[in-house]
């Protein structure tokens, strides 16, 4: 982390630095250590947008800057972006009082002026709503932040040092955004005792004299900042051979990274790297170094893959480009290099793969009575492999939600359109509605004394845009995995599915969690987390066999849907059940275990849950006992094979065709 974070400061370009890693990791504190040991930047006086007096913006909205205006030295900046933090916070928003009652249009300045030539933090970032995330993309990748909106046109320099903290427990981060992210780490608490002593010892007389403590370490901080400077002097003086641009390139191709992105941010890494050494050009320990951390996460080929690289993978990589960084020689050999990787010795190419880490094992053991039970007394196997996944159809919430923002479910957010104006008042500039707000005070123009441009308003004229857009749910899974089940190899199948699910959730950033029965009693696998690559890995881990106590099921669902409601109020559940519907074990004693599931079902149904039942049911008899939970339940009723939105849309295709 820290090495990263010091390349970086050597050569900006390099795009920022994500740390991962459990709490208490001391991720923010190092982060937030960074802004002390920067250079200084020389900046306009009058200029809010903090412009370089050497090459001012030609655009800037303070502009244009007169030759010779005053110029002030000032420390680099870290600014912080709050999770919780509006849109108008992040770009800017419009003096409302003076563009209504004078006219004119006021800007005042947002975090992305303020970030512009020093360090953008953003902690948890993963936890940042889309809408911000989209606006972080756009300045990132242009180096200017535009604003349109409220009558307001403009534009302004923004590049910054993107810096994010995450702990991967609360949910991954969106494709597009750790993409802009030049390097990444992964941190964890070390396990030797004599580090973590010396950790709780330096805390305690930091706690004890905070500014003696600073004072002790003041020369070698400043021996650090110096260090920086001078490796930012001789970045420019660094050459990078042609041997190792092609060995980087080799690499790159090798772990088969998306793009070109890979190759630039390595380089610069390794020339960073190089000049914070003080040698004169990279070298293939350079290029070492720069792989580990530009290119972890973006191996990742599904939201399922964790963002690591194995020691072992990077040296068969390097090893191989080690035969391509001489340039070819001849007019025989294409300059590109042979079409195929090398082989191995078993003829197949050594060249490294991704893998989603996901067992491939499978127990094609079946043993039943007749009955679609396994004989004992709920002996367990392991789940087969899941078939392959698929691009899942939407499943939704019904009605209009206020949860937290996502892309599933309609919902009222601070995104999206406007669908009515309200008479309660606009906590910000983007909350009015503008048009509903002047014909509101129009009328009142003459009674009030009113005869000049503007409007003499009252805060009762004021009108609040009601937006709707989509949320993000709880999708709580409850999968039956008893031996009815994987009797009938069908467990692939909804593995699959499942999976396919998740994929999804991911994608709308929901939540998820896990619940599966089977061998008399249900289990939580997974508490409801926004990490969906954790659910993966617990499907992995999902044990068959046994009866089918369904009606527990459903019970230890309502109860973990009960609790979460208590913790999240605000985002609404969506159960999806998987399963053919054959309930074996009662709750009590001498009950019915179907009529028991059906009770189940209809309790969610008084919570008010929105229930998805996949049927399982195969073969040529069929019972039909998934349709009686989907009535009871007042849900949805669905085939494994239609949760496929692909096999869907053929479906409705061919329809129309005939």
């Amino acid at each position: 982390m820290r090495l990263a974070l010091l390349l970086t400061s050597v050569h900006p370009a390099i795009g920022g630095v994500l740390v991962r890693g459990e709490k208490g990791t001391a991720k923010s504190t190092v982060v937030r250590a960074l802004a002390t040991l920067l250079p200084g930047r020389a900046s306009l006086v009058d200029c809010r947008f903090g412009c370089d007096p050497a090459a001012p913006d030609p655009g800037c909205p303070d502009g244009p800057h007169p030759a010779g205006a005053p110029v002030a030295e000032r420390p680099s900046r870290l600014v912080e972006l709050p999770v919780g933090a509006t849109e108008d916070r992040l770009i800017g928003s419009l003096d409302l009082e003076r563009a209504l009652s004078e006219g004119v249009r006021a800007y005042q300045p947002g975090l992305l002026a303020a970030a512009h030539r020093g360090v953008l933090y953003v902690d948890e970032v993963n936890l940042l709503h889309d809408h911000l995330v989209d606006l972080l993309l756009d300045a990132a990748a242009m180096g200017r932040s535009h604003v349109e909106r409220d009558g307001v046109s403009l534009s302004h320099a923004s590049v910054f040092l993107l810096v994010g903290t995450m702990n991967p427990e609360e949910g991954e981060l969106r494709p597009q955004l750790l993409d802009r992210f030049g390097l990444t780490v992964d941190v964890s608490a070390s396990r030797e005792v004599e580090l973590r002593v010396e950790v709780v010892r330096r805390r305690l007389a930091f706690e004890a004299d905070p500014v003696g403590f600073a004072a002790g370490w003041r020369a070698e901080e400043e021996a650090l900042a110096e260090r920086i400077a001078a490796a930012r002097e001789r970045l420019g003086a660094v050459t990078l051979p042609d041997t190792e641009l092609r060995r980087i390139a080799a690499v790159c191709a090798a772990f088969e990274v998306d793009g070109m992105r890979a190759d630039l941010v390595t380089a610069r890494t390794a020339a960073a790297h190089a000049a914070w050494r003080g040698a004169p050009e990279v070298t293939e320990e350079d290029v070492r170094v720069a792989v580990r951390l530009a290119l972890p996460h973006r191996r990742r080929r599904d939201p399922f893959d964790e963002p690591e690289l194995d020691e072992r993978a990077l040296d068969d990589a390097l090893n191989q480009a080690a035969e391509q960084v001489e340039p070819p020689e001849g007019p025989d050999e294409p300059p590109d290099g042979p079409d195929e990787p090398p082989d191995g010795p078993d003829g197949g190419s050594t060249a490294p793969r991704p893998t989603d880490g996901r067992s491939s094992s499978q127990d094609e053991g079946r043993d039943t009575n007749g009955q679609g039970e396994p004989s004992g007394d709920g002996s367990s196997r392991p789940a087969p492999a899941p078939a392959p996944p698929f691009r899942a159809r939407l499943l939704t919430v019904p009605g209009v939600g206020e949860g937290a923002p996502g892309r599933r479910s309609r919902a009222r957010t601070e995104q999206g359109r406007v669908v009515r104006a309200a008479t309660d008042n606009p906590h910000r500039a983007a909350d009015l509605h503008l048009p509903a707000t002047v014909l509101a005070a129009a009328p009142h123009q003459r009674e009030r004394g009113h005869a000049g441009p503007g409007l003499r308003l009252h805060r009762g004229d004021l009108r609040h845009a009601v937006r709707e857009g989509r949320e993000g749910n709880l999708v709580l899974f409850v999968v039956d995995a008893s031996g009815s089940m994987a009797a009938r190899r069908r467990m692939a199948a909804v593995s699959g599915a499942v999976l396919s699910l998740l994929k999804d959730a991911y994608q709308r950033r929901d939540k998820v969690g896990l619940v599966s029965f089977r061998a008399g009693g249900a289990e939580l696998l997974l508490p409801p987390t926004s990490s969906v690559p954790a659910a993966a890995a617990r499907l992995d881990r999902l044990r068959t066999g046994g009866r089918t106590p369904l009606a527990g099921g459903l019970l230890r669902a309502r109860r973990v849907l009960a609790a979460e409601r208590l913790r999240d109020p605000r985002r609404r559940p969506l159960l999806v059940l998987l399963t053919d519907g054959r309930a074996t074990v009662p709750v009590r004693a001498g009950s019915d275990p179907l009529r028991d599931a059906v009770r189940a079902a209809a309790l969610l149904a008084a919570d008010q849950v929105a229930t998805v039942v996949v049927d399982c049911e195969a073969g040529p008899v069929r019972l039909g006992m998934a349709g009686r939970l989907a009535a009871a339940a007042s849900g949805a009723l669905v085939t494994v094979g239609e949760l496929s939105a692909d096999r869907v849309a053929g479906v409705v295709h061919a329809a129309r065709a005939a």
